[in-house]
């Protein structure tokens, strides 16, 4: 019921006065507009207004209704109120038992005050009647349609709707009436259905009732939207409810006992047999008490008993530790891997420190190397050392923190992370948990794994780990971490720290051979159901796969190659046309096809202006090619190759360089004027940066000047400075091996890396002739041949 008021007095009327026929009674209201055909209920209060209301019904008068601008003005003034009212009359003035008055009015029409009365006991005013627009055109015609259209579909959206108020929105023909109507309905404000009794052209009417409907539609049509989808719920809550009921009198009137009770049983029983912290039991037996008390039924239980089954499947303690044999570690790893000394030699020392100190907290160890080289299987040696059990979490492509972390309980199919799952599923909390490929963990919009890390890999902080599903503390303390990866520039720096740096280096020639000849030819044969006096590899051809059809750091490639060989056999050997094959070098040809790789070397390097360079890549080192040429010119310096900055400004500066040197070198200066200098470095596709190659560029524009030729058996690597000095670069250990590998025999290095001489593999130290570079006048000296190439 609109209201006029909320105050009360209980003055009493004034006399009774002549009003001008010609005036109209006022009645001003608080929060309420009547509209022109509308009937609405109004509470009076005020005495003035009860006079006005008492006169009006003594002289059979009609009323004007007419809206405060401010609600909370208890005595208003012409200055107060609006100067459109509805002409209203009196249906019917009602006295409630409470004391309160109410007058029944009917809308008339519109009117707008001209001016107050004075002298008179309560408002009243002259006014001028507003006629409604008759004038019709498409454009009104079509907003009668369209809001006559969102009228109904409000009014069959409204709960509980009376059916002849649709039908009265259907009959209406005149598009004032409609807009009037519809607006006296709609839930806004006093002061937004003023704005619209004001509005007399009625085609702007009829736009702004239509934009106040189109807002109340839309939150009808969702609230009405909820309530289908919550009935839906509900009705299917209900139904499973009562099948539940119906199943559990069935088992009681089948003895079967109460099915609930026994689980809560047996999850008590669980709980015991965990010995879990005392804050971990507290928890679970909360949980258990919440789960004893909800229906079946209800959509969180079964969330609960999930919960609980995690927390009793967890290994909470500690077995008892297994004694280390430090001999018997030694002879596993030698069993299961070739080489790698000063590796096994840590492995080892770490192993001897858990011997002497179970309780202390274990270092966290990360393996870095190119693919291939044996850090995965290196972990699950030092699991077997260990005599402990191996899991491994993979981290490659990990980009939310909820994969480390788990998920909160609140989600629907929440889970912990990878971290807790690897534990629950070896069912140890003292296993070897490799974490690998931890450098490629990405970050993403749900959050940074890497940093969810940092708590897992600090032994300071790991003994009471809060996983977001079990959100208790749980501890890693006793969990032996070894992670892998390949390239430790993406590892962030907080979480490089917390892990202590084991580098595998690529392998030599030699050590491939003896690791192909010791596991991978065993390996290859049971996989391919092949046994050892069926079929054979020569050594010679063992060494021509290496080095003719693979070329890594690693013996992934080698593996496969070997695995194709042997399956060549395999088909000889079912086809019963040999008893058994032995494969030598002249039959490569015919197994692998032809040899993938050659010696480029020799024939890169045959003319003046090649040099061969070395490189570090995220997989290892590698070989690459510094090739320059002369051609008639202005002087310029053209560079191609896909060359980063870095490089670009070595070979900027390896070009100043080698003009600055000309006499020394031997050439005429007017050479620089006339011709032009094209640098290029093979592989145009893959992109190439770094300062290491300023001695191999240096190099090969003195080769290509001089008309010497570079030495086949050498390459280089080094940053140089404007002033001849070879600076350090990094890297080493990985390019050395590279370049053993390759089949070359001499190194130049800056002298300044003696330091990493120590990291080479023994195997690329014996096979190598190490030259220590301080200026680049040396490596002219060391790399050139000493005449000059005629033509």
């Amino acid at each position: 019921m609109d209201s006029e008021e909320t105050s009360h007095s209980t003055a009493r009327p004034e006399a009774e006065v002549r009003i001008p026929s010609d005036a109209l009674i006022i009645v001003p209201v608080r929060d309420a507009v009547i509209f022109p055909g509308t009937v609405a209920p109004i509470t009076i209060a005020r005495p003035r207004s009860l006079a006005a209301a008492q006169q009006a019904l003594r002289e059979q008068r009609a009323i004007g209704i007419l809206l405060q601008r401010k609600p909370e003005t208890e005595e208003p003034a012409p200055d107060d109120l609006h100067r459109v009212c509805t002409v209203a009359n009196i249906v019917r003035y009602i006295t409630a038992p409470d004391g309160t008055n109410h007058l029944i009015c009917q809308g008339v029409q519109r009117a707008r005050i001209v001016d107050f009365l004075l002298g008179t006991p309560f408002l009243a005013a002259r006014i001028i009647e507003i006629p409604e627009p008759t004038a019709t055109s498409p454009e009104i015609q079509a907003r009668f349609l369209n809001l006559q259209r969102q009228a109904v579909e409000a009014i069959e959206l409204l709960p509980q709707a009376p059916p002849e108020l649709l039908a009265a929105f259907q009959s209406l023909t005149s598009p004032s009436t409609l807009a009037d109507m519809a607006t006296s309905y709609l839930d806004i404000k006093a002061q937004e259905k003023q704005e619209i009794l004001e509005t007399i052209d009625v085609s702007k009417r009829m736009e702004k009732v239509s934009q106040f409907l189109a807002e109340r539609l839309e939150v009808l049509r969702l609230t009405n939207e909820i309530g289908q989808k919550t009935k839906a719920t509900f009705d299917e809550r209900q139904r499973e409810a009562i099948l539940r009921e119906q199943m559990a009198t069935i088992q009681r009137q089948l003895g079967e006992g109460d099915g609930k009770a026994q689980e809560v049983a047996e999850l008590t029983e669980a709980i015991a047999k965990a010995q879990m912290p005392a804050e971990v039991d507290s928890q679970a037996k909360k949980e258990l008490r919440r789960y004893e008390r909800m229906p079946e039924a209800a959509g969180e239980a079964g969330m609960v008993r999930t919960y609980l089954d995690w927390l009793v499947e967890l290994p909470w303690t500690v077995p008892a530790e297994k004694p280390i044999d430090i001999a018997e570690a030694r002879r596993i790893l030698d069993e299961d891997h070739f080489g790698l000394e000063k590796i096994k030699t840590r492995i080892i020392e770490y192993l001897a420190v858990r011997k002497l100190a179970p309780q202390g907290k274990a270092p966290i160890l990360c393996l870095a190397g190119p693919p291939g080289v044996g850090k995965t299987s290196l972990g699950q040696s030092i699991a077997r050392a260990m005599g402990k059990t191996f899991v491994r979490v993979s981290l490659g492509g990990v980009h939310d923190e909820a994969e480390i972390r788990g998920h909160r309980r609140t989600y629907i199919g929440a889970l912990p992370g990878n971290i807790i799952q690897g534990i629950k599923k070896v069912g140890a909390r003292n296993c070897v948990m490799m974490l690998d490929e931890i450098d490629k963990m990405g970050r993403g919009v749900q959050g940074d794994p890497s940093a969810a890390m940092l708590e897992v890999l600090d032994p300071e902080q790991n003994s009471t780990f809060r996983d977001n599903y079990l959100a208790v503390p749980f501890d890693l303390s006793r969990v032996a971490f070894i992670a892998t990866a390949n390239n430790l520039e993406t590892v962030p720096g907080p979480l490089l720290d917390r892990m202590e740096i084991i580098s595998l280096p690529g392998y030599t020639q030699d050590e491939k051979l003896e690791i192909a000849e010791r596991y991978l030819v065993r390996r290859q044969l049971e996989a391919n159901g092949l046994k050892p006096e069926q079929a054979e590899i020569e050594t010679e051809a063992l060494r021509l796969i290496i080095k003719g059809y693979t070329r890594e750091a690693g013996v992934r490639s080698l593996e496969r190659e070997i695995g194709r060989a042997l399956r060549f056999a395999a088909v000889k050997i079912a086809e019963a046309s040999s008893s058994k094959v032995a494969i030598e070098p002249k039959d490569l040809v015919t197994v692998l096809g032809q040899p993938r790789f050659e010696g480029e070397i020799a024939l890169r390097t045959s003319v003046p202006g090649v040099a061969t360079g070395l490189a570090w890549t995220p997989v290892g080192g590698d070989i690459l090619f510094i090739e320059a040429s002369r051609v008639p010119g202005r002087g310029g310096l053209l560079l191609t190759g896909q060359l980063g900055d870095v490089m670009r400004e070595s070979a900027q500066a390896a070009m100043t360089l080698v003009k600055s040197r000309a006499s020394e070198l031997g050439v005429d200066p007017a050479l620089f004027e006339k011709s032009d200098i094209h640098v290029h470095v093979p592989a145009g596709a893959t992109p190439k940066d770094g300062p290491s190659a300023g001695v191999a560029m240096f190099t090969a524009l003195a080769s290509l000047l001089t008309n010497r030729t570079v030495r086949k058996d050498t390459a280089m690597t080094g940053e140089i400075s404007l002033r001849g000095l070879v600076l350090p670069v990094g890297g080493i250990k990985e390019k050395v091996v590279a370049a053993a590998a390759a089949g070359l025999t001499r190194v130049m290095l800056p002298a300044r890396n003696k330091r990493d001489y120590d990291d080479i593999p023994k195997g690329a130290r014996e096979a190598l002739e190490f030259i220590w570079l301080e200026h680049v006048d040396e490596a002219v000296k060391e790399a050139l041949e000493a005449d000059a190439i005629k033509g």
